[in-house]
């Protein structure tokens, strides 16, 4: 699939994206990662979600957790069969370190 064609979401990743929007979301990514197990194609069981929202500020993990649990209730009683949560507040979010490309080490085949 060419790089630039989007999948469209399937009814249960639309369901998910749709609900965290309660939590106020500043930055979300939601994978569809059941094509990594041993399920049928089009599965919508596996999911990754990373979530940036003020709501966390202050809460451990256990309690952005449940939060999102609380969320997704309907989901998570049904078809979904796992759930990969990565949660943030925007201050953890900014402070995550993006690693430096390496230096140019200089040289150049066009150069030999």
């Amino acid at each position: 699939m060419p790089m630039n064609e989007t999948v469209k979401a399937g009814p249960v990743e639309a369901a998910i994206t749709a609900k965290v929007q309660t939590l106020a979301p500043e930055h979300l990514e939601l994978s569809n990662e059941s094509h990594m197990h041993n399920v049928p194609p089009g599965s919508e069981s596996h999911f990754k979600l990373v979530l940036v929202s003020p709501e966390f500020n202050g809460l451990r993990q256990v309690a952005r957790h449940q939060k999102v649990y609380a969320a997704l209730a309907e989901e998570m009683a049904g078809s979904v069969h796992a759930l990969a949560l990565h949660t943030f507040s925007p201050e953890e979010w900014q402070a995550q370190a993006t690693p430096e490309s390496p230096n140019c080490m200089g040289g150049s085949l066009h150069d030999k």
